[in-house]
């Protein structure tokens, strides 16, 4: 694994179609979950600022990648953020919440593909496509996922 190294990743369906994740609902994913638009979040433009799409994707990731009850890292390790691609679609505005559909594309040997949505209302704001790799807390290198890890994974896969 290294930092500053450009990642490009494709995303395929098993049927070698391109997924587009503008085409999908907030019930197409196999995580939910949302977000209070704080007043904060807002720019001079009296929307919600770009890089707080980012904290509401991560939301999304984490809540899920890091449940106490359901550990998918290995004692020393945790995930990390490699890649991370946002497409905004259409603005966010305050007040309201900001749902977050979660799911993955691809479970490697010590990555993962992320694929998220993010919506107000019903109505999709933005598209989020991340790579996360387990790293060793020591070594601070790649470290391969459990089986167990992906299993789980594997049960929140979007096709």
């Amino acid at each position: 694994m290294a930092y500053g190294k450009m990642v490009i990743v494709e995303y395929y369906e098993p049927g070698g179609d391109y997924m587009d994740l503008k085409k999908m609902k907030l019930a197409d994913y196999p995580l939910n979950t949302y977000d209070k638009i704080r007043f904060r979040d807002l720019d001079r433009q009296g929307h919600v600022n770009n890089a707080v799409y980012s904290q509401f994707f991560e939301t999304g990731r984490v809540e899920y990648l890091y449940k106490v009850e359901q550990p998918l890292t290995c004692d020393h390790c945790s995930f990390v953020v490699v890649s991370n691609n946002i497409e905004y679609i259409k603005e966010i505005t305050w007040p309201g919440t900001a749902e977050i559909g979660t799911g993955v594309t691809r479970v490697g040997h010590s990555s993962l593909i992320i694929v998220q949505g993010l919506y107000q209302n019903g109505r999709l704001k933005a598209t989020n496509e991340s790579v996360i790799v387990q790293m060793d807390e020591d070594t601070r290198k790649s470290f391969p996922l459990t089986d167990q890890a992906k299993e789980l994974l594997a049960n929140i896969v979007v096709t």
